[in-house]
């Protein structure tokens, strides 16, 4: 609500249970609420009132009072009753009545409430007397009313606020202000700042907590209103308040349950996050530890569901015994956190004790194995997110060299978890940003030696991080869902660039890589169609590189195949990369539309090393031929290999001899060749 509007706002509040048509009016002809009363009185309705910048009742209303009172209505000094109105309602009919003005007030001039008497004529004194007892009577059954005096001490409150807080008015009467708050800090801090306000003359509105006599706790929606007395000019102060404890209770529950775990009784992750939060912020040192049970489906499996569910009771009864005044939560079934200042050895002597304490079931000890890792802060990491990929790692470890033990990491690996944090907050702020490149790297036509096409890859050199290579990028991407935002970045800068070459006399093909998690998302065709066509970059100049991985994981999903199907009908081409080094499989071969395959350059390394490496890339180009397929030879690095890849009957060769990956105003002097 507008500042200047902050005064009236206590006539608002209480308009609504008015019996009596009432209005709030600006000056610039604006109403700010209009009740119910006036709805039925002059047919308007009260939206229509409100979101209108100027109505025709209120310019009449306007014209007929100025021409009532001698001065202005806004400037009154004291309620005014203005008689012998004739007003008319939506439906054109006249309707006589007397207005009582209200003006707003601490002199705000900019508003003014007006009530309405319909068809019955008062004198000055009686019609202020009727509406206010009316007004009166209304709060007085609504609200909970408390008066103050200049010093805080009660001087009066009504029955409704005897009722709640249990006290009678001889008991009540002389308390002050601030016996009606918990005898807490933080609650006698609360009540300062609300006196704070009213001091200054201000308005104050919130929810408190309060107690009654008997010292319990109860909750209200308080308005606390600076009022001056009219025999005496001290200043009167009356807290109008509204029960809200059933609410309030309700509310507390229902976070109870949002942040509890039911079974165990411990917090979940969402109240384990705030709690260290609070502790991050404070600088508290403490350990992270996080307990995983080994093969808990398998027990489950082998005991059934009530067994399992005593298993997980048991083990948290150990954990809140061996680690008392520790902060414990349950992150998931069978995983759980605990936050506590105690040493690395006291720590792993929980197995210990497990061992000590066994779980029976049937008196007989269940097989318990625990792997959990320890994170410190602030030594090894300083956020929720890194410690629970921390921790993540840490039992991964564990679990690979047998499981059941609680260790931590190396220094070195929490600083390369460390590093990884910061690259994705990095690479976020960069796809934003757009301050990735792209570089091509050109491949060559082994029968005519010509530049016939360019591999776009991505490189990035952050300010902050220095240079991220692709081998570190690109599985960080993949496991953010990232590598989604650099394909479409990739996409569109290479459309752009084949766009620019074919404007300039070059016919260049531009193969992008592509990721199987991007085709995971159903609508990937058709966001690479529409690229393209917004790039107006000619389909069949785009070509897409898969690996073996993507390939057979294709093959067993419909819809990747479904999609690629679809590229290629439009004229896009795939590429079979890294071909030889993974998952190699006849079936895919004949199911997915490829026709090009791309050898691995680790086999054209070794190719001149034996006569076996020999033979193998030999034996690959023939397979590939064999198949209908274009060969390309990635990592050509020397004219020996050229030679005999040229031999072998390789279409296309690629690497640092054809040329090194470069931004594309390096490569105007290849393509001038």
């Amino acid at each position: 609500m507008n500042k200047s509007l902050r005064n009236i706002e206590i006539d608002i509040q209480f308009l609504s249970q008015y019996p009596e048509p009432a209005f709030v009016l600006t000056e610039d002809g604006t109403i700010i609420e209009w009740n119910t009363a006036a709805e039925k009185t002059f047919g308007y309705d009260r939206i229509d009132m409100t979101t209108a910048s100027k109505h025709a009742f209120t310019t009449a209303f306007s014209e007929t009072l100025q021409k009532k009172l001698s001065e202005n209505p806004f400037q009154l000094k004291e309620l005014t009753a203005v008689s012998n109105m004739t007003l008319t309602n939506a439906f054109g009919q006249p309707i006589a009545c007397t207005a009582m003005i209200s003006p707003a007030k601490n002199q705000q001039k900019n508003a003014m409430t007006v009530f309405i008497q319909v068809a019955q004529q008062l004198t000055d004194d009686g019609y202020k007397m009727q509406h206010l007892e009316s007004i009166t009577s209304s709060i007085e059954k609504s609200f909970m009313l408390t008066y103050l005096d200049e010093d805080g001490f009660i001087i009066h409150c009504n029955s409704l606020f005897l009722k709640v807080s249990h006290w009678t008015p001889k008991r009540v009467i002389n308390k002050t202000f601030w016996q009606l708050f918990p005898d807490t800090n933080a609650s006698v801090k609360y009540a300062d700042a609300i006196w704070e306000q009213l001091q200054q003359g201000n308005m104050w509105q919130g929810e408190v907590e309060k107690i009654t006599k008997d010292g319990q706790s109860y909750w209200t929606s308080l308005i606390a209103v600076p009022t001056v007395a009219p025999d005496s000019n001290a200043r009167i102060y009356v807290l109008i308040e509204r029960d809200i404890t059933t609410h309030h209770l309700l509310q507390e529950q229902l976070e109870k349950i949002a942040y509890i775990d039911t079974e165990t009784g411990l917090m979940n992750t969402h109240r384990l996050e705030k709690v260290i939060a609070e502790k991050i912020e404070i600088g508290r040192h403490f350990s992270f530890v996080y307990l995983s049970l080994d093969k808990f489906y398998t027990l489950k499996d082998l005991y059934g569901e009530e067994t399992s569910h005593t298993i997980i009771l048991e083990f948290t009864k150990r954990m809140k015994m061996y680690f008392q005044d520790s902060t414990m939560a349950r992150i998931n079934e069978s995983d759980f956190v605990i936050l506590t200042p105690l040493s690395d050895w006291f720590i792993q002597g929980f197995l210990t004790y497990l061992q000590q304490n066994p779980i029976y079931n049937n008196q007989v000890a269940v097989p318990i194995s625990v792997s959990g890792g320890m994170t410190r802060f602030p030594e090894d990491q300083t956020t929720f997110s890194q410690m629970m990929k921390a921790s993540v790692a840490t039992i991964a470890t564990v679990r690979e060299a047998g499981g059941d033990n609680i260790v931590s990491l190396s220094k070195a690996t929490h600083k390369a978890l460390n590093r990884r944090s910061i690259v994705e907050k990095r690479l976020l702020l960069a796809l934003d940003q757009r301050n990735l490149d792209v570089y091509y790297q050109p491949l060559m036509d082994a029968h005519t030696n010509e530049i016939i096409a360019m591999e776009a890859l991505v490189r990035w050199h952050d300010e902050e991080i220095g240079t991220v290579t692709p081998d570190e990028l690109i599985p960080i991407a993949e496991e953010t869902g990232l590598i989604n935002e650099i394909g479409k970045f990739m996409l569109e800068k290479a459309c752009l660039q084949a766009v620019e070459w074919q404007a300039q006399g070059y016919s260049l093909k531009v193969s992008i890589n592509s990721s199987v998690r991007e085709f995971r998302d159903k609508n990937m065709a058709q966001s690479i169609l529409e690229t393209i066509a917004r790039t107006e970059c000619p389909v069949e100049l785009i070509q897409l590189e898969i690996t073996e991985k993507f390939a057979l994981e294709a093959e067993s999903e419909a819809s990747i195949m479904s999609q690629m199907r679809k590229l290629e009908q439009e004229g896009i081409t795939f590429i079979l990369d890294d071909f030889g080094t993974g998952y190699a499989s006849f079936r895919y071969m004949q199911l997915l539309p490829m026709n090009v395959l791309k050898i691995d350059q680790t086999f054209i390394a070794s190719m001149l090393k034996s006569d076996k490496s020999t033979q193998i890339v030999n034996g690959m180009v023939q397979f590939g031929k064999s198949m209908g397929f274009i060969v390309i030879a990635e990592g050509v690095e020397n004219e020996d290999q050229v030679n005999m890849l040229k031999q072998f009957g390789c279409d296309i060769l690629q690497g640092y001899y054809i040329g090194k990956p470069a931004l594309p105003r390096e490569l105007s002097s290849l393509l001038n060749v």
